[in-house]
């Protein structure tokens, strides 16, 4: 190599690295985990709704779209709490805190996302799935991150209902039409989400304090909360069994359902032993955090294999 082509070289191999920063910044934005957790929803209620496999072009437009959709409201959500986000522990390395992204650039990036998921899910599913994409992200824009988050402990409740959205797009997107199956699975979410971020929040209650968010896990005593997520964890698996009957779901689903309910119930009063005696921790809350992951994940996969080895019970 000549001695002159080492800046050139140099110069491309830090061009390289600064394109994939900003990719990687971009990425960030989009909130990567919550976006997985949206899709292995979004599929089983596909494969549940049409009782086998959809077209695999609809499934790919659906889940992009559905990708780009979620991926759009959390960078407007990061966007809009962006000043927060730097007082806070868990958040102060997200993109807008570090400067590696600027809040003009992550605002168009969030507008182009969205208008490219919807036409995805305009054009390669149907209008249906697209008008619930838009809804999907005026809760989680609007709703949640503008108007509750930072004015009423009940946030996540009313907010969360932007989280149960991919399923009525998956529903919509292989039927184009909602049937009352969609809705309990709505539901399941809906119940789901207390339980899921309540503990979250009990965990990092110094950060929410710190940046004046009322999440109820922080600014509740542990065994306050605690009651909270024992009753919404029952709703959650009441409702999950509503699919039997309602649904047509069969025996694959309703083993899952009632093994992995009784789990997390179990994990559930578990939490409210130990904040009934001043023993909480934050490994103890976040154990019903990562255990909320699992029970839906399992929930939903049977949910995806019991159109093909689960005869319905009723």
């Amino acid at each position: 190599m000549r001695t002159q082509d080492a800046p050139v070289i140099a110069a491309s191999e830090g061009g390289k690295s600064r394109w994939s920063r900003k990719a990687k910044a971009y990425l960030a934005l989009t909130k990567p985990r919550v976006i997985e957790l949206l899709l292995v929803t979004t599929l089983p209620t596909m494969i549940f709704a049409q009782r086998g496999f959809p077209d695999l072009m609809l499934i790919l437009a659906t889940l992009v779209g559905g990708a780009f959709a979620a991926g759009s409201a959390g960078a407007f959500n990061c966007y809009i709490d962006r000043d927060i986000d730097k007082l806070m522990h868990r958040t102060e390395k997200r993109p807008l805190v570090t400067g590696a992204v600027s809040p003009r650039e992550a605002f168009i990036f969030a507008t182009v996302l969205g208008v490219a998921a919807i036409a995805i899910l305009w054009f390669g599913a149907n209008p249906l799935a697209a008008w619930l994409g838009i809804a999907a992200i005026f809760l989680y824009v609007v709703v949640y991150s503008m108007i509750l988050k930072r004015r009423t402990s009940q946030n996540i409740v009313w907010g969360g209902t932007a989280g149960c959205m991919p399923v009525l797009i998956g529903w919509a997107a292989a039927t184009n039409e909602l049937a009352w199956p969609a809705f309990i699975l709505f539901m399941i979410i809906f119940l789901w989400t207390p339980p899921h971020y309540w503990p979250l929040s009990m965990r990092y209650s110094d950060d929410y304090n710190k940046a004046h968010v009322p999440m109820l896990g922080a600014i509740a005593g542990a065994k306050v909360v605690s009651v909270q997520i024992v009753l919404y964890a029952w709703a959650m698996v009441a409702c999950s069994l509503l699919l039997i009957p309602v649904g047509g779901a069969g025996w694959t689903y309703t083993i899952v359902a009632v093994l992995s309910g009784f789990w997390f119930l179990y994990e559930s009063h578990r939490l409210h032993f130990h904040a009934q005696r001043g023993t909480t921790t934050g490994k103890g809350a976040m154990k019903v955090f990562h255990g909320s992951i699992s029970y839906l994940t399992l929930v939903f996969l049977a949910l995806a294999v019991d159109p093909f080895i689960g005869s319905p019970l009723f």
